[in-house]
């Protein structure tokens, strides 16, 4: 009986080795992506970002928590902007601000996740014409440590954030569309 505990407690290590080895070996970054093509202007779509209170009606995230409490401070909107949630667990706790701006072209927010777990990034909204229309591209970037690598093996980072990207953008491009069409 002890043999057969021993021989367990050794399989479960080398497993535990080879995953912790299998999580040294991916890279020490994370990057996930999604655009849409949207037939409104630039300035248009500038707009509905640089102001994290318009975000409501487009953000996957505002209505994940019914009860998500949410606060605003430094500039009304643009760089200097900020903004802080504290939800339940499928939002997290957190704050945004916004650290550079090229009106119509470019946001870039800095990203603090303070709970399930802590978490720096980076997401960078960036607009570009393209065939009479605006290409609206949203990327979130970040460290990606040993643990993190570690819970990679088991969840998919672009799948799990991805479609909530995709959701944010076709909710933007539907709201802004209509918009134009009235």
């Amino acid at each position: 009986m002890l043999r057969i505990l021993l021989i367990g407690a050794a399989v479960l290590a080398a497993i535990v080795v080879a995953l912790l080895a299998w999580a040294a070996t991916k890279p020490d970054t994370f990057r996930v992506e999604r655009s849409t093509l949207i037939d409104a202007s630039p300035e248009a779509i500038y707009a509905e970002i640089e102001d994290f209170r318009r975000w409501r009606a487009w953000s996957p995230y505002e209505d994940k928590d019914p009860n998500l409490e949410r606060s605003y401070s430094g500039a009304e909107r643009g760089v200097g902007a900020q903004y802080a949630w504290q939800g339940d667990g499928n939002v997290g706790s957190g704050r945004m601000e916004i650290r550079d701006a090229v009106p119509a072209s470019e946001i870039v927010i800095a990203l603090e996740f303070t709970a399930p777990m802590e978490a720096h990034n980076t997401a960078l909204f960036t607009m570009t014409p393209e065939a009479g229309a605006t290409r609206l591209t949203w990327t979130m970037e970040g460290p990606s440590n040993l643990m993190f690598n570690v819970m990679s093996i088991f969840l998919d980072m672009d799948e799990m954030i991805g479609g909530d990207f995709e959701t944010g953008l076709a909710r933007m491009k539907s709201n802004l569309e209509q918009e134009a069409a009235s």
